[in-house]
């Protein structure tokens, strides 16, 4: 390694060096060239936001351990908590439902512990769609399991495999009202949202339904969750805001 590399100063150094932001990943069977295996995917919308952000991302997939949390922790400037599969409901005390899909043990262990860790830690987080729910089960809340159910209708996922759109209100005095101003347009892709919030997080948009599209975590540097996916969308200042709270700006 170089002396320019192993002694470049990071954000808390003063240096203004790009912050590192951590993505979780999807952990799903893949087919590439010749092989068909088990592999830690990410979608690029999410890298490349990050990147177009100023951050550096780097992609944190689910660990069959716990041993080296807090050395990621320390090492990371901020984290997206990305998108994916469903969550586990015995993890906040509910019965599977029908439409709830199959669940991935190491995933939510590992993600659910590094939320913890995250909040521990007081580092900069955005948490997108699975992610918001990892973060709100984290805190102690419970989750919708199938949208169309509870709300009758289908456009939080209109589609199936294709992201959506809708509009949501967002509360002005809010971290991400701030960021974004008090409604949006959304790109949408969800079918499970919060029902019970968790400890600490506050409810701060809303789908015309009324469902929770937005939470933040009070008292925390920056602790943002959206059920929507701004990664797919044009609108980067989700992004952006994390990335310049990450570097210190």
């Amino acid at each position: 390694m170089s002396e320019a590399i192993r002694g470049a100063p990071g954000p808390a150094a003063g240096g203004g060096a790009p912050p590192l932001i951590g993505i979780t990943t999807y952990e799903e069977p893949a087919r590439w060239g010749v092989w068909v295996r088990e592999a830690a995917l990410l979608p690029l919308s999410y890298v490349r936001s990050v990147e177009r952000a100023g951050g550096v991302p780097v992609m944190v997939p689910p660990t069959g351990g716990l041993r080296g949390l807090a050395a990621l922790i320390s090492r990371l400037d901020g984290l997206v908590l990305a998108g994916g599969g469903d969550l586990d409901p015995d993890l906040y005390g509910a019965e599977r439902h029908a439409e709830t899909g199959p669940p991935q043990p190491q995933r939510d262990r590992f993600e659910l512990a590094l939320a913890r860790a995250a909040v521990d830690a007081d580092l900069p987080f955005l948490a997108i769609c699975r992610g918001m729910q990892v973060l709100n089960v984290a805190r102690g809340g419970a989750l919708v399991q199938h949208l169309p159910e509870a709300v009758g209708h289908k456009a939080h996922a209109p589609d199936i495999g294709k992201i959506g759109t809708h509009r949501v209100q967002i509360s002005a005095t809010s971290a991400i009202g701030k960021i974004l101003g008090d409604a949006a347009d959304v790109p949408t892709y969800h079918h499970q949202a919060v029902s019970r919030l968790g400890k600490g997080l506050s409810a701060v948009a809303w789908a015309e339904d009324q469902v929770v599209e937005a939470v933040e975590l009070q008292g925390h540097r920056f602790g943002l969750g959206v059920q929507w996916h701004p990664e797919d969308g044009d609108d980067k200042r989700l992004f952006e805001a994390l990335v310049a709270e990450a570097a210190g700006r």
